[in-house]
């Protein structure tokens, strides 16, 4: 099983999320989402100030295998975007949680953090999936 942090919010379309205490949420694909896709060629990341909404089309992660959509999570104005991934997205399948996060995001909702999945219930749907 791919290791989960506890301390993180899921998706269920795999993306996770970490709340920062300036009130911003970092967002990017969990170790099974990379784990699924393979090693990463390019990352298409979203514009820096673009508005979105739960479950837009924010991102694309493409892999030797296939290009994978990345859903926006939570609603907001995307604050920055990890610009080391142009260079290197590889980084993404070497430390998902770490330095392959994707953008970070300006929360429009806060109550939407609630609606995200817990470690445990992400757990539980990964084992469904299987």
């Amino acid at each position: 099983m791919s290791e989960i942090p506890g301390e993180l919010r899921y998706a269920s379309s795999h993306e996770w999320v970490r709340l920062e205490d300036d009130g911003t949420a970092v967002v990017g694909i969990s170790q099974h989402a990379q784990d699924a896709l393979g090693d990463l060629v390019f990352v298409e990341l979203p514009e820096q100030g673009e508005t979105v909404e739960v479950s837009d089309e924010v991102a694309v992660v493409e892999s030797v295998k296939a290009a994978s959509d990345v859903y926006a999570p939570l609603s907001g104005e995307i604050v920055a975007i990890n610009e080391s991934l142009e260079d290197s997205p590889e980084l993404v399948n070497q430390d998902p949680y770490g330095d392959g996060w994707l953008f970070r995001v300006r929360l429009a909702n806060k109550a939407e953090w609630g609606e995200l999945l817990t470690a445990d219930q992400y757990s539980e749907q990964l084992e469904n999936e299987e």
